[in-house]
């Protein structure tokens, strides 16, 4: 089979974070076709926010969610390999999310990043923060956010 080749610069490398929620399904879904069409790299980077209170306070239930969360990127990897995408899967555990998916992009000279959007605004994008913007901010490559769903 032939190399494709991407008529679009920047798709070599792609890294697609993931939280596991629906919200981030068309995300990982672009991130694999774009892979597939572009002949790309494809890394799957989930980080489960843990902080120091939660990991003393039940650790168990730390335990089962990053097996649980294993489980959900070995099901990406598999859909990826059906598609003939090589793809490898990658898991952190930290306090604030953007660092680990930004450090992972420069780490891994990563192309573009590809993230899922809750489309929150106003004043609950203020309170909760944004994942999304904290990466657009301190991305060292470009980065392509995905809607949750697309308005017709």
């Amino acid at each position: 089979m032939a190399k494709n080749t991407c008529a679009t610069p920047g798709f070599e490398k792609l890294l697609v974070a993931t939280d596991g929620s629906l919200y981030s399904k068309p995300a990982v879904q672009e991130a694999i076709a774009l892979a597939r069409a572009c002949s790309s790299m494809l890394y799957v980077l989930l980080v489960i926010e843990i902080n120091a209170e939660i990991d003393l306070w039940d650790a168990s239930a730390a335990d089962k969610l990053e097996k649980e969360m294993r489980k959900y990127l070995d099901g990406i990897k598999a859909t990826a390999a059906k598609e003939g995408v090589k793809c490898e899967i990658l898991l952190h555990l930290g306090d604030e999310p953007y660092k680990d998916i930004v450090s992972e992009a420069a780490k891994r000279k990563v192309k573009t990043i590809i993230m899922g959007s809750h489309g929150r605004t106003g004043l609950t994008r203020l309170m909760m923060g944004s994942v999304v913007t904290r990466v657009i901010g301190h991305a060292p490559c470009k980065v392509l956010v995905v809607p949750a769903k697309v308005k017709k």
